[in-house]
């Protein structure tokens, strides 16, 4: 399950992608030559490439780097300057940032509305935010309050209520109080999506619904979260797509395989991504050496060391070769 961000990590660009109608629709990172900038959606530059590094937008605002990270708006102007060894997305008005090995959070303005005191921090979602302390992982509201005590030796963030927690080894899941309603006992375990969360048992994936009860035995090599009514899954070592059943509906194929977004999902083929829809069918054929999941109509994808940007149909919107 090497995709799915399981533990709460200061991984922020993988957040961005995720936060749920966050993304800003018409802006996009592009490099041109080893700066980066912003396109919108027809490739047609409206931030000049600049920056070190650019993350996508997200609750209008995004991460850019010169020396330290800072935020700017959609129309380049930088309202956050660049003063983080880190930053993350906002989600919920706060981002999380850090400053000399300590996480806190930021509001819009750039101002500490949770000063830095963390080991880790991760995006707020649901009303919390999980956080790392003396080694053990607990959850914060917006206020900075510590809502669930710092206990767990790992944490993901709340999905559909639940959170997933690694206790002596094994891994289970609290409700927002603290309470342990789905006993450590898992090898493994990922976030819930659409009602079923992975997690590994005798060294094989399946998926557990909200009470804790098998859905999917344990019966696959890896996996990733269901989306759009469908997992990916690995069976030996070919991946395919599963439906809430566990029933393959896409038979094992792919050399690797990431969920479905906007009606497509990256599959690896040859040593080279492409995109299939829900029926398997190869929509854009194998080409690339790394490819994103679709959102706002565009995929960012990777030829060499260069990044571009794909529509639906396979056209780029931003060549590579830029």
């Amino acid at each position: 399950m090497k995709k799915n961000n399981l533990f709460i990590l200061p991984v922020f660009a993988a957040l961005a992608l995720s936060l749920p109608n966050a993304r800003a629709a018409t802006l996009f990172p592009v490099v041109v030559g080893e700066r980066w900038g912003f396109a919108d959606k027809s490739g047609k530059v409206v931030i000049n490439p600049q920056f070190e590094r650019a993350e996508p937008f997200v609750s209008g605002l995004a991460e850019v780097r010169l020396d330290k990270w800072g935020y700017i708006n959609p129309a380049g102007k930088m309202v956050v300057n660049p003063q983080f060894d880190k930053a993350g997305p906002f989600s919920a008005g706060l981002a999380a940032v850090e400053v000399g090995g300590r996480y806190g959070y930021v509001n819009p303005e750039g101002k500490y509305a949770i000063n830095p005191q963390f080991d880790e921090a991760g995006t707020f979602v649901e009303g919390c935010a999980a956080i790392k302390v003396n080694h053990r992982f607990g959850f914060i509201d917006k206020t900075g309050k510590i809502v669930i005590n710092p206990q767990f030796e790992d944490a993901a963030g709340f999905s559909e209520g639940l959170a997933a927690i690694g206790q002596g080894g094994r891994f289970g899941f609290i409700d927002k109080t603290g309470k342990i309603v789905i006993n450590p006992q898992f090898e493994r375990a990922g976030s819930f999506s659409e009602g079923l969360a992975a997690m590994r048992m005798g060294g094989r994936w399946g998926f557990t619904d909200k009470t804790g009860k098998m859905v999917i035995n344990p019966q696959f090599e890896d996996v990733h979260s269901f989306a759009k009514g469908l997992a990916p899954a690995r069976q030996g070592k070919t991946w395919g797509f599963i439906d809430p059943a566990g029933k393959f509906v896409v038979n094992p194929q792919f050399e690797d395989a990431t969920g479905f977004s906007e009606g497509l999902a990256a599959v690896r083929m040859g040593g080279r991504w492409g995109y299939i829809d829900k029926s398997g069918k190869l929509v854009i054929n194998p080409q690339f050496d790394e490819a994103m999941p679709f959102a706002d109509g565009l995929a960012r994808v990777k030829v060499g060391r260069k990044t571009g940007y794909i529509n639906a149909a396979g056209k780029y919107v931003w060549n590579p070769a830029n």
